[in-house]
């Protein structure tokens, strides 16, 4: 079985680990680093400066993706679609 995550299609047996989270800077030049949403939400509420949200996936193979959303509603969308894709 295959999802695809925006134009990339991927082996879901092929995925070691996939996982959403939000970019934020570090407050040191233009470092961003990606934090939990959970920690994002509860912990960190109006306290960091958000870059955007992205889904990273990283293979069994040691290959990696990262694909960036600009809002919390365009990665949640994202998200959605790729459970489907799972759960059909």
């Amino acid at each position: 079985m295959k999802i695809k995550i925006e134009d990339k299609e991927i082996k879901l047996s092929d995925i070691k680990q996939l996982y959403p989270a939000g970019i934020v800077k570090t407050g040191y030049e233009d470092e961003t680093t990606q934090v939990s949403l959970e920690w994002l939400e509860v912990e960190a509420k109006g306290k960091v400066e958000i870059v955007g949200y992205k889904i990273f996936v990283e293979l069994k193979d040691g290959d990696k993706f990262e694909f960036m959303y600009a809002t919390k509603k365009l990665l949640l969308k994202s998200i959605d679609k790729i459970a489907k894709e799972i759960n059909r």
